[in-house]
């Protein structure tokens, strides 16, 4: 599983989470005592920040064609990469699509993918 944004600690598990000043959003795949439905497969309760017991942000990183990226999600064995490096010689390159002015993202098969490992703050 890639994890890419914030998580937090709350009663002994750990859910995707959106901080909001004192309040903590908390996403859950499957319904869950005071977790309400906002799409089919994704539910949410909103929590005091008090009550949670961490919150970090994680990001993938990874190197594809010896490079450095971010990987920001995963679909049946690719993974979306997001060039690092910040030359436009390399993505040029290395045949990356333009995401934004300086943003350069591809999908990437997961067997040509190295390092991948999860960075916490």
């Amino acid at each position: 599983m890639i994890r890419h944004g914030y998580y937090a600690g709350w009663r002994g598990a750990e859910f995707e989470a959106s901080p909001d000043g004192d309040l903590v959003r908390l996403y859950a795949d499957r319904a869950a005592e005071g977790f309400r439905q906002i799409t089919p497969d994704r539910y949410l309760r909103v929590v005091p920040a008090a009550e949670v017991d961490r919150l970090h942000y994680v990001t993938t990183r990874c190197v594809w064609r010896g490079e450095p990226f971010v990987v920001l999600g995963e679909q049946d064995g690719w993974l979306r990469v997001e060039y690092t490096g910040g030359k436009a010689p390399v993505a040029e390159r290395l045949e990356l699509e333009t995401f934004d002015r300086g943003v350069y993202q591809a999908w990437a098969s997961r067997h040509e993918v190295e390092d991948v490992r999860e960075e916490i703050v």
